[in-house]
């Protein structure tokens, strides 16, 4: 009796069903062997790595990328360690092989991107790095990280425009306060400007590094300095006084522009009046010494050695005490000359040990201000030691 096609379709269904079966099994027995093959694989890699033959053990790592993408952070890590040993090119390789796999979803795409832009600063491959994190600032689950790393090219560039909108971006993002940095990279501007003697530039930009941080002390150093070359003491010495109530710590800084400020407009007894109140008011050491100079121009030697000694009871000092030496020196005589010489060579030896600046971050120390510490490259954290 011969076949009709409906007939026909009810043998062919079980067949069908049968190597739909094995076909599924021949699949699950085709990962089964990858899944397996996978880890021999990472150990083959890892052997190359122990026995100090990267190049064939990335070799190795990119070739198990192109079977199973899964192991995207691996390589990831992998390129990291590269980076941290030193060895760029290849953490650079590495990355670039990630981006170039098209497997890849936005997430680690941006991730590679990232990495790799590190790799390049680390190169001092800058542009290319600045090319990177631009893009990654405009993805949102990378753009504090990609903002930070702007913000620190652009300070190594001194880029400082770049820097101060980038800082404020940054802000935003974090939630961070940026503004005594934004004040510092408005007062790197206005110290290019005033080296060029355009004092009305310098003074736009200062003004908007106190708007920025009315702490500012660096502004506020910069605007005397400003006034002063131009002759305009009076306002000269209100810029310097403005540090009091910013930092006492800085008021050294300008102690003897404060007296020179205070002489070139003939005002002693203002000179005077001032360090007076102002040791009364803080104390500090740099305004103790610089009343001291005061008091013997005004009153002689034997007045400033009173005032000195009385200073001392209340506050013994290595600084105090060389100065007292300084003002003995001036009436000694013969032995008792070499004595205190002897005596003040001793104290200037320990004395050197309380000069200078240090950073409150790193414990860096120098022999002069950096408002930006060279050891942990935070702004403002480094101050006179001196004061401290």
């Amino acid at each position: 009796m011969p076949l009709n096609s409906s007939d026909l379709l009810w043998l062919l269904l079980p067949l069908a069903a049968a190597s739909g079966w094995l076909v599924a099994r021949l699949e699950q027995k085709r990962r089964a062997r990858q899944s397996f093959d996978l880890p021999s694989a990472y150990f083959k890699g890892l052997n190359f790595l122990l026995n100090e033959q990267p190049d064939k053990a990335i070799e190795v790592f990119i070739r198990v990328l192109e079977v199973n993408s899964d192991t995207v952070e691996t390589h990831l890590a992998l390129g990291n360690l590269f980076r941290r040993r030193g060895e760029v090119e290849r953490a650079i390789r590495i990355h670039q092989n990630l981006i170039a796999r098209p497997t890849l979803d936005r997430e680690q795409r941006s991730q590679a991107l990232l990495e790799l832009g590190q790799d390049y600063l680390k190169a001092g491959l800058l542009d290319r790095a600045e090319n990177l994190f631009l893009e990654l600032a405009e993805i949102r689950a990378h753009n504090e990280q990609a903002l930070k790393l702007l913000l620190h090219i652009y300070q190594q560039e001194k880029e400082w425009e770049k820097a101060i909108a980038v800082a404020h971006r940054l802000a935003r993002v974090s939630g961070r306060n940026m503004n005594s940095m934004i004040a510092h990279f408005y007062c790197e501007l206005a110290e290019l400007d005033y080296a060029q003697h355009n004092h009305a530039s310098a003074r736009e930009r200062l003004k908007l590094a106190l708007a920025a941080d009315d702490k500012c002390v660096r502004a506020s150093i910069l605007l005397g300095d400003i006034d002063a070359r131009e002759g305009s003491y009076r306002e000269a010495i209100g810029h310097w006084q403005r540090i009091e109530q910013q930092d006492i710590h800085y008021i050294g800084e300008v102690a003897e522009r404060i007296a020179e400020g205070f002489r070139r407009m003939g005002n002693e007894q203002g000179l005077y009046d001032y360090f007076q109140v102002s040791l009364q008011r803080h104390g500090g050491v740099s305004l103790a010494l610089t009343l001291a100079d005061v008091i013997n121009s005004r009153e002689g030697a034997e007045a400033a050695e009173k005032f000195i000694v009385e200073w001392l009871r209340r506050t013994p000092n290595v600084h105090g005490l060389h100065k007292l030496l300084e003002l003995n020196l001036v009436k000694a005589k013969d032995s008792a000359r070499n004595d205190l010489l002897m005596l003040k060579g001793i104290i200037e030896e320990l004395r050197t040990q309380h000069l200078g600046y240090a950073c409150g971050e790193c414990g860096f120390k120098g022999k002069s201000l950096h408002w930006l510490c060279p050891g942990c490259n935070h702004w403002n954290t480094i101050k006179p030691v001196r004061e401290e």
